[in-house]
């Protein structure tokens, strides 16, 4: 299993924690509270959040290097997108 994770600087993480988890409801198993997230978008393929008071923490993982590395391009994008009026920066790491 291939994880990545980035801590984002943001006061608004419970809001992308909840809009991504709703986005994605319909799709995959979602389960989330305003502070923590988990989406299992099957195959391995698994984003768990938490909403800190100053940041989102992003955890992606996949069962390899190069299907987490796309996952986490995903899950990126989509938080990217809900945070228009700000930007996310990610500093992803690996492990």
């Amino acid at each position: 299993m291939a994880q990545s994770h980035s801590i984002v600087p943001t006061e608004n993480a419970s809001r992308y924690l909840q809009q991504l988890a709703k986005h994605w409801a319909h799709k995959f198993a979602v389960d989330f509270t305003p502070e923590a997230g988990r989406i299992d978008a099957g195959e391995g393929r698994v984003v768990d959040m938490a909403a800190l008071p100053d940041a989102l923490q992003v955890t992606v993982s996949g069962p390899d290097q190069q299907v987490m590395q796309g996952w986490r391009q995903v899950v990126q994008d989509h938080l990217t997108r809900f945070a228009f009026r700000e930007e996310l920066v990610f500093d992803w790491q690996d492990g």
